[in-house]
């Protein structure tokens, strides 16, 4: 087997808000050789999904899609142990294997995951059932990470859902995408008459492929560009466990490692050692998964659970407070960057911690967004050019100044204002206290 797990839909930019979209050099090259190299590979379909459905159907075997970046630094460890781990070798035959290097033509109604990784899986019966998703955070945040053995349960789990499937295909409702205002990609508005359906593989490939942080990057865009409040579940994606306070053992499907006090989970009774077995009444067979129950998840109201304590099962009922979603950290994700151009003009904000608003006599419960990084260029150069420093505090914006992250307040923005308007600040420059006019965009 050669260089695993190609250059998925997200051949991501590197940009100065996220370390984690930093590429090789030689993007073009990274990707024409693993074209070379894996188009003729005997377990691998190579960046043709529909005919792994077709032999998925004409085999009876469960179908698996990966979707992977080669170009992207993210992941890189599990890339390379996927294709050396034994233990994995038995396992990945049992499916239809199929990888995909680009985004353009997905079927979005099928395809609907964590847009802003540059490692994916999706489980499917030839039917178009899914069985699930698999996408680690943990290999994200950490490039050299190379364990696999979250994503051998992973694989377990999914076959073994194959092998009670069609019986169990009720239970597998919860876990199927939501309706889509689009068929794929390149329709919507943004990327559409900008891509092609193919990659153009006599021209500049790189530059012909919709990154899969571009879906929900153009999913944001068409609905701000129309004027209207941004979804929450747009804004927060797929919300990552610790959101309700649960820490998930990463070498396991759904083992809780740790629980915050005084966190949702904490409230419905979640222990360490618990394992979930259903999430919003979703079977779980990852840690995706539970992101995926809980992007599906109401924005207020019960979210029940069942989870494996020792031999018994016990149900749980997650109590999920209004504004519940805005606690999410997205701060490290790609999407959120072009989010911040719509609204702090380019600005990377960091909340401040009690002990430096301590030194610079800033209350605990007041704004007090430290300006970490600019950007300089179009749309990013916004906030610099209406003057705004690196290293400002941003303690009021339009009249308001209780405190809060930086996501809670793109949130708060992306659904309260329109481009064009522009918003009074205040920024602590020094000891001096500056006021700013702030474009949103």
């Amino acid at each position: 087997m050669k260089s695993f797990l190609l250059l998925a839909p997200l051949l991501l930019i590197a940009s100065p808000a996220n370390a984690l979209a930093d590429a090789v050099k030689d993007r073009e090259g990274a990707v024409r050789k693993d074209k070379a190299e894996m188009q003729n590979d005997g377990r691998w379909i190579y960046n043709d999904w529909q005919k792994g459905f077709v032999e998925a159907k004409r085999t009876g075997k469960p179908l698996l899609i990966v979707l992977r970046c080669v170009p992207c630094f993210s992941c890189m460890g599990l890339d390379a142990s996927v294709l050396t781990s034994p233990a994995l070798m038995p396992l990945l035959d049992q499916f239809v294997c199929v990888r995909l290097i680009n985004a353009n033509a997905i079927e979005l109604a099928k395809f609907q995951f964590d847009y802003d990784l540059s490692f994916s899986t999706l489980f499917f019966n030839a039917d178009g059932t899914l069985y699930g998703r698999y996408g680690s955070w943990t290999h994200q945040k950490n490039p050299q990470e190379k364990t696999t053995v979250g994503y051998q349960r992973s694989l377990e789990a999914a076959l073994a859902v194959h092998t009670a499937y069609p019986v169990n295909k009720a239970t597998l409702l919860p876990k199927q995408g939501g309706r889509v205002p689009f068929a794929t990609p390149i329709e919507i508005p943004g990327l559409a008459g900008k891509y092609k359906r193919d990659l153009d593989w006599e021209g500049k490939v790189v530059g012909s492929c919709v990154h899969c942080h571009q879906i929900g990057d153009a999913y944001r865009a068409y609905h701000r560009d129309a004027g209207r409040p941004l979804p929450s579940d747009l804004i927060y994606p797929m919300p990552v466990p610790e959101t309700v306070g649960v820490i998930l053992a990463p070498d396991h499907v759904a083992r809780v490692e740790s629980v915050k006090p005084g966190s949702i989970a904490a409230k419905a009774g979640v222990q360490a050692g618990d394992e979930f077995n259903t999430l919003g009444g979703q079977l779980l067979i990852s840690i995706a998964d539970f992101a995926w129950a809980l992007h599906r998840a109401p924005d207020n109201g019960p979210l029940p659970a069942a989870v494996k304590r020792g031999k018994s099962q016990v149900a749980l009922t997650l109590q999920l407070p209004a504004g519940w979603r805005t606690k999410a950290d997205i701060s490290r994700r790609v999407g959120t960057w072009p989010m911040r151009a719509m609204v702090f003009g380019g600005m990377i904000l960091t909340d401040l911690s009690d002990e430096e608003r301590l030194t610079r006599g800033l209350a605990k419960d007041k704004l007090g967004l430290f300006v970490k990084g600019l950007g300089q260029f179009g749309k990013h150069a916004t906030a610099k050019n209406a003057g705004f420093r690196k290293e400002d505090v941003l303690v009021e914006l339009d009249g308001k100044s209780v405190r809060l992250s930086e996501g809670e307040l793109i949130g708060q923005l992306l659904q309260s204002t329109k481009p064009g308007q522009k918003l009074k600040a205040t920024v602590l420059r020094g000891s001096e206290r500056v006021e700013l006019m702030l474009p949103m965009q």
